[in-house]
């Protein structure tokens, strides 16, 4: 099974330089083209037979031009959305900082400012992986549209790390991450991979 994790393109949030996680922003203009752009890009190289989307207007957007492309039907899952940050969801970061200052040292099952906490937020992850690889086949390539934070969570659930692990991948506007699933091995073969923009 091949999975191509692509994170959403460029949203208003990215301009307004605000915490965004659950707040609702859409796309930019400049989202839009990097998201044809990448919807060419995969349908030119792969045959993909499944989209799924966290159901934030971002990735929606972002994996609508997927879906108008290739004419696959997007299948929207809650668990793929970003980070639950509460009370910070659109606020200015320098207003967070003032009003909601980071607490060293919070154990990974505990949450503050009406957040998620880690342990939840890895568990949807997990849900979210655990359903893309039920609901398809060996030979299959399933495209999944998500968030930066998330793509970050199905890494360590694609790889079975620890919920505290201090690991992070980077990803980019539109970033496609191409993973290989077999009975034998989990593999990343391409990751972060948004060369399809050309400076979009």
């Amino acid at each position: 099974m091949k999975l191509l994790v692509i994170r959403h393109g460029e949203s208003e949030a990215d301009l307004l330089d605000v915490h965004e996680g659950r707040a609702d922003f859409a796309l930019t203009e400049r989202g839009h083209r990097q998201a044809e752009a990448m919807a060419n890009y995969v349908a030119e190289n792969y045959n993909i037979s499944k989209i799924y989307a966290s159901t934030l207007t971002r990735a929606k957007q972002t994996a609508g031009h997927l879906s108008d492309k290739t004419g696959i039907p997007i299948a929207f899952d809650e668990n793929l959305m970003e980070f639950n940050n509460g009370l910070l969801a659109g606020l200015p970061r320098a207003v967070v900082r003032e009003k909601y200052p980071e607490v060293p040292n919070l154990p990974i099952d505990k949450a503050v400012y009406g957040q998620e906490s880690q342990v939840e937020f890895r568990q949807r992850a997990e849900n979210a992986l655990s359903r893309v690889i039920s609901e398809s086949q060996a030979d299959e390539t399933i495209a999944i549209v998500s968030h930066g934070g998330m793509i970050n969570q199905l890494y360590r659930s694609f790889f079975n790390m620890p919920v505290d692990c201090t690991f992070f991948f980077n990803t980019a506007d539109t970033g496609i991450h191409i993973w290989n699933l077999t009975e034998k091995e989990r593999r990343v073969i391409k990751a972060n991979f948004d060369e399809h923009t050309n400076g979009i």
